[in-house]
């Protein structure tokens, strides 16, 4: 017999950049769970069962207001918003990028920062205020210990070995601070429209990286490994179900102990 508390089935949830990895772990996860999803991407792809893919550029007020308008008339207010997109450099980022702090491009900050900052601002508008005006919802802002901690440089030093000119570049963890707080506000300015706001702060995932790398994160982890993708679902079944009705401005941090040392 299921758990009433954790009990999401016939809710309506909105995940953004439901086709990135952590993308397609909550769609199926929240979709096996009885839940109706709007992947929100600028990707398209194939969604599980229970979901349904909308081409939506986060940075755009009117792209979501377009999708959210559909997703509505489809299905209701949705219950539950995941703000997931995100951008960070990718391995193969152009040398500037990754450089010294000194060089960091002014372009690759502005864009991380639309994207993590923006995007994340403008969905809760749109689908936040929506909840706001039915009286209920919840919404997760999905940052990382980057935005709590600064990234450890010498994790990258397997790089430098090689001959690389590489550092962890700033704008990630600036943009995933900005979230935490981003919660804050919101937490508090929807309380009593009954919308909970909370920051899902994970660690580092496991995506295929480098040995050196891999065993570099290990080193320095209390749990001594990365995150695994599907480690991420339980927390967001928490705080979209009715065992976290309590719960609003908090964060809830995912990672292996990384934080605590």
């Amino acid at each position: 017999m299921s758990d009433p508390l954790f009990d999401l089935s016939g809710r309506v949830a909105v995940v953004t950049g439901g086709m990135g990895q952590l993308g397609q772990v909550y769609l199926a996860g929240l979709a096996e769970r009885g839940m109706r999803v709007a992947c929100f991407d600028v990707a398209g792809g194939d969604v599980p069962d229970g979901a349904r893919a909308y081409e939506v550029d986060v940075t755009n007020r009117d792209s979501i207001a377009v999708a959210i308008d559909a997703v509505t008339a489809e299905w209701g207010i949705p219950h539950l918003l995941v703000n997931n997109a995100g951008l960070d450099s990718p391995p193969d980022a152009p040398a500037e990028e990754v450089g010294p702090f000194e060089d960091y491009p002014e372009a690759s900050f502005d864009e991380v920062m639309d994207v993590n900052v923006k995007g994340t601002l403008l969905c809760c508008q749109a689908v936040g205020g929506a909840m706001a005006r039915e009286g209920r919802g919840s919404i997760v802002n999905v940052s990382s210990v980057y935005g709590l901690l600064s990234p450890p440089q010498d994790l990258y030093d397997f790089r430098r070995a090689q001959g690389e000119t590489f550092f962890k570049p700033v704008a990630y963890s600036v943009s995933k601070s900005a979230v935490l707080n981003l919660t804050r506000y919101l937490a508090t300015y929807w309380a009593k429209q009954g919308v909970r706001v909370n920051t899902l702060t994970l660690g580092g995932v496991e995506n295929a990286q480098p040995q050196a790398f891999l065993d570099a994160f290990a080193e320095r982890s209390p749990m001594g490994r990365m995150l695994d993708a599907r480690e991420a679902l339980g927390a967001v079944v928490f705080l979209a179900s009715d065992a976290s009705s309590y719960v609003t401005g908090s964060n809830v941090v995912v990672d292996g102990g990384w934080s605590a040392w």
